[in-house]
């Protein structure tokens, strides 16, 4: 059975880290603020695997969009949401997705576009299922592919950002942690 929307933040929101987490972002004022990535996929894979909603996870990625591509603005994001999280204890990865065609070719040696929205950013996710994010301000997910892939365990290379190595090796830190996952 495929996950609603709905079941995917009930399933999500089990990880009390992503209850702080979204309820504290709309104070940053951000635009076109996310809550992205495997805080909120994993949470649905720890369930199928029985582990608590925030095992695994390794940050909690947060993504805006300001077309101010100053490394200035950027980081005075990061550093007025610092002490906002401080507390939970975890990695949370604040991003403005104008900028990352700036220095994704030096972090991970290919280029990169220059995305529009800040949904740019989560629809080149390099697996296809974990293209989803929580607007914390509306509740609405985004989901570009579907909830399908993600409430099956299966694991499909995203054809807006068909990279095979860099997904092999995305595919291989998920199946470490949940082996049950399937390539597909």
């Amino acid at each position: 059975m495929t996950l609603t929307a709905e079941q995917l933040v009930s399933i999500a929101m089990t990880n009390p880290v992503n209850v702080a987490v979204t309820s504290r972002l709309p104070s940053l004022g951000l635009s076109q603020c996310l809550l992205t990535a495997g805080c909120l996929f994993q949470a649905v894979w720890n369930r199928q695997a029985q582990q608590p909603a925030g095992w695994g996870i390794k940050d909690y990625d947060v993504f805006y969009f300001d077309p101010d591509l100053s490394w200035e603005a950027e980081d005075e994001v990061i550093q007025r949401a610092g002490p906002m999280f401080q507390d939970l204890g975890v990695n949370i990865e604040v991003r403005n997705q104008a900028r990352v065609h700036l220095w994704y070719g030096e972090r991970f040696g290919r280029s990169y576009p220059q995305l529009q929205s800040a949904r740019d950013g989560v629809d080149r996710y390099l697996i296809a299922g974990t293209c989803i994010a929580l607007d914390p301000d509306t509740g609405e997910v985004y989901a570009p592919y579907g909830l399908e892939d993600v409430s099956h365990g299966w694991l499909r290379i995203n054809p807006r950002n068909p990279q095979p190595d860099l997904f092999a090796q995305k595919a291989r830190s998920y199946q470490s942690r949940w082996p049950w996952l399937q390539l597909v």
